[in-house]
């Protein structure tokens, strides 16, 4: 397979959905934890049990068992909403279908919410909005029995085989017990550079507004882990996996020489998974043979790969702003949120995209955060800490920030459904100087019971 041939299929597959025509969708998934008030581990019974009655409830179908039967996703035919667990059965998603308000998808939200959180509740467990669960070493942390997640936990385990000069963390089963809050939006061809580009600015922004992962009793200065987990893991040995585009995009060839750059570290043969040491896919479809290991009765067996192009489609990236081949880019950045603020996220980024040339200008002329020296993700990497560093002025830091969510509200108030109010947490924050892990941790300094915090945070 010549460069050419590789070239094509990524356009095909990434740029040329952006031409299609069609209407401005919404696409949400918010992952929550579950946690066990008794203080164990999370009773999976329970988890299947809820489940059931979920279905039954509102009408879902199975969509995905694991190896025992159980099921781990389920979906709504009318909607497209899906229940499922990611990762573990420690961690719940909804996933909304698609559609052109945030007011319709908020209600269908509290509606699962709210029967969820009362079925949980009838055995002593609970829904609540952390991005890492508060109850974590309570529980088994191990992934849902399936191809693919447990060849992902292996894929994160194997970070003990590199010798690479880079540190990796000790949470290779951080997908077990980290939640995060996520939002596809359509893009079109001709804003996919500014998009992509101007969301990237803006993620120190989004650090201070919406931290909420905190890896209590370890590392209480980092209010955001969630960066941590994906950059310092086998996710980042190839950066152009993981966080922001530090590159300029200059152009549309700029871009797809970026996505034939990132690796892919995973196929699929006849049912089974083979994980391989990350590799970039232009250079993984011109190998002959790529040696892997699959999962065969309990043990990891030696396998021999041979690339083929229709693979491209296993190749999977884990970017702040995420192009997807559905012609979307899925915000994959911010934490779970307390519940009650659980749209914030969604209004926040599309009133930005609505009022998208605003927030290009607004930061292009910025001297608060940029023309100090850095570059988007090193402020990010400073603004996910605790404190702010020296250089910068915070009221006039807090400032651009209300500006940002002033561009969003104008964004959301040109859309006409009456949005907007879905940002007055953000204000709030501002107002408070105080993202929600700062609040928990405040909460905890002020003596209130971590499981007060958890029961405040999981309340619509």
């Amino acid at each position: 397979m010549n460069e050419q041939m590789v070239k094509e299929q990524l356009y095909q597959r990434y740029i040329e959905p952006t031409k299609r025509q069609r209407e401005n969708y919404i696409g949400i998934e918010i992952e929550i934890p579950i946690v066990n008030l008794k203080k164990e581990a999370v009773d999976f019974a329970v988890v299947h049990g809820v489940t059931a009655k979920f279905m039954e409830r509102f009408g879902f179908h199975p969509a995905g068992l694991d190896d025992e039967g159980n099921i781990y996703s389920a979906v709504e035919s009318v909607t497209g909403d899906i229940l499922s667990y990611d990762c573990s059965y420690n961690n719940l998603e909804l996933s909304l279908g698609k559609e052109k308000d945030l007011n319709t998808i908020y209600e269908r939200f509290t509606g699962y919410y709210t029967f969820l959180w009362e079925k949980f509740g009838e055995y002593g467990h609970t829904l609540t909005g952390f991005g890492v669960n508060p109850y974590r070493r309570y529980n088994h942390n191990v992934p849902i029995p399936s191809e693919r997640y447990r060849m992902l936990l292996h894929h994160l385990r194997s970070y003990k085989n590199y010798k690479l000069p880079m540190y990796f963390h000790q949470y290779p089963e951080y997908g077990t017990f980290s939640s995060a809050s996520q939002v596809q939006l359509d893009v079109f061809y001709d804003e996919l550079l500014e998009t992509l580009e101007t969301f990237g600015k803006v993620e120190p922004v989004k650090a201070l507004l919406f931290s909420n992962s905190v890896l209590l009793g370890e590392n209480e200065e980092l209010l955001c882990c969630r960066d941590m987990f994906w950059e310092n893991s086998t996710h980042g040995i190839n950066p152009h996996n993981i966080g922001m585009f530090d590159c300029r995009l200059e152009s549309m060839e700029d871009l797809e020489a970026y996505i034939a750059s990132a690796s892919i570290y995973c196929v699929e043969r006849d049912g089974k998974y083979i994980h391989f040491a990350p590799i970039p896919i232009k250079e993984y479809l011109r190998t002959p043979v790529v040696t892997g290991e699959w999962y065969d009765s309990g043990v990891y067996q030696k396998t021999q790969v041979q690339p083929r192009m229709d693979d491209i489609r296993f190749l999977r990236t884990f970017k702040f702003e995420d192009l997807t081949f559905r012609g979307t880019v899925e915000f994959r950045s911010v934490c779970c949120q307390p519940i009650k603020d659980c749209m914030t996220v969604a209004a926040f980024h599309v009133g930005l995209k609505e009022n998208l040339h605003s927030l290009t200008n607004l930061l292009h002329e910025d001297h608060v955060l940029y023309h100090q020296g850095y570059t988007a993700t090193e402020l990010r990497k400073m603004f996910v800490k605790s404190e702010l560093p020296g250089f910068v002025d915070a009221d006039a830091l807090y400032d651009l920030v209300r500006s940002v969510v002033d561009i969003a509200s104008e964004g959301l108030k040109k859309r006409g459904f009456g949005e907007e109010g879905m940002l007055k947490p953000l204000y709030d924050r501002i107002e408070e100087r105080e993202n929600p892990a700062q609040r928990m941790l405040r909460l905890r300094r002020e003596g209130m019971d971590l499981r007060d915090i958890i029961l405040e945070y999981g309340k619509l």
